[in-house]
């Protein structure tokens, strides 16, 4: 599918997809903006099935999205995951989000871990106009990051972790460089994760007990990117703070709750009142990342810049899941609402997770991430589980 995009806008494509609302609806704090937002995206089916939550959920090779701190309490040795999320696919049948990340422990007793991922994000076809509607040409945008990350048990229920990120973003792909398109060129840019995770388990019988998961994670904390010499917008820099509950209700049957909050540590636009006496919001220009974050809190009220995400997972016999959750954003900030649904499979060293956004709001405004389907592969190695199953057998 060719959509038509006016060059002017190229730079605002990305920013667009997670930052929707009219400036006349905010107060004395205006919009808060900043590029690249695939970055946001929670890339499995687990996670996307609770409510984006995964600061605080127990570990697996996902964990390089969500807490890097987390990859070094992996129960098994290796792991592999990828996944597939089509996006907008109430508005555009060829955006989607490809992910795939691993992890390898180390050490004399296993208590390192070094991870890596990939994502892409491809943004369909488009066909490129300038302001006077002439073609500019059709190209295929996209987005995608590498990153790499290390992390280390500091006790048996203590990991901390970090990780470096190359972002690339080329949402001008293919547009003849002429006129007002001139000087758009792909950014380029490197980030950093900080991530911590406590763990402590409880067992009251050799059957019943609790699991107690805490993590916090800074993400994506990095330079601005450039897309021409007129702008450079800010990364969605994150402070994320997430814990989960297991009830180990018997041999066979658990149950998850968990719950996250996530902070943008970017800065809001200011309100301008201009000679005419209307109203106009600025983002920030010469601010530099750190005054930037910090600014985030002091000029922001309340929870302005923060989403929720709340869920639940049933497990039986660690072999099937059953998962419910809800995302929760400001409306003057995206307005992404929703509740999801979802399932997971693990037979031996293979796991297999869906999860369904459920549609929402009127036929006629109807939300742009309703039906969205996400599909996620595990592939564990030395899964100490089955290999325990196998000598009880």
């Amino acid at each position: 599918m060719t959509r038509k995009l006016f060059v002017p806008g190229i730079t605002l494509l990305g920013m667009a997809i997670g930052n929707i609302a009219q400036a006349q609806e905010y107060g004395e704090v205006g919009p808060i903006s900043y590029a690249v937002p695939f970055l946001t995206i929670a890339p499995d089916a687990r996670s996307g099935a609770m409510g984006d939550v995964g600061v605080a959920l127990s570990p697996d090779a996902y964990s390089q999205h969500y807490n890097v701190g987390k990859m070094a309490m992996n129960e098994d040795e290796a792991g592999i995951a990828v996944s597939y999320s089509p996006w907008l696919k109430d508005i555009v049948p060829d955006v989607a989000l490809l992910y795939a990340s691993g992890f390898y422990k180390f050490g004399e007793n296993k208590e390192q871990a070094i991870s890596g991922s990939i994502r892409y994000f491809n943004l369909g076809e488009i066909n490129y106009r300038d302001e006077f509607n002439g073609d500019l040409g059709i190209g295929k945008p996209f987005e995608m990051a590498i990153d790499l990350g290390y992390s280390r048990k500091l006790s048996d229920n203590l990991s901390l972790g970090a990780s470096i990120r190359y972002i690339n973003s080329n949402i001008a792909a293919g547009v003849k460089n002429t006129g007002s398109s001139a000087g758009y060129k792909p950014a380029n840019t490197a980030a950093a994760d900080i991530g911590l995770f406590y763990t402590k388990t409880t067992m009251t019988t050799e059957e019943q007990g609790s699991t107690f998961n805490f993590g916090a994670a800074l993400r994506n904390l990095g330079g601005r990117v450039t897309y021409s010499q007129l702008q450079r917008d800010f990364l969605p820099a994150q402070l994320a703070v997430g814990a989960s509950y297991t009830y180990h209700i018997d041999k066979f049957n658990k149950f998850t709750a968990s719950v996250d909050l996530v902070k943008l540590l970017v800065p809001a636009a200011e309100r301008i009142i201009l000679p005419n006496g209307e109203t106009s919001y600025e983002q920030p220009r010469d601010m530099s990342v750190v005054s930037g974050a910090l600014s985030s809190f002091t000029k922001a009220p309340g929870m302005y810049g923060t989403t929720i995400g709340a869920g639940a997972e049933y497990w039986y016999q660690d072999q099937f899941a059953l998962r419910a959750g809800y995302f929760h954003e400001d409306k003057l900030l995206g307005n992404r609402q929703y509740f999801a649904l979802g399932v997971g499979l693990r037979y031996s060293m293979f796991g297999i997770d869906a999860s369904y956004l459920v549609p929402s709001g009127s036929s006629i405004a109807r939300n742009p991430l309703s039906n969205t389907l996400r599909f996620s592969l595990l592939f564990n190695f030395n899964n100490k589980k089955y290999f325990k199953d196998k000598e009880e057998a």
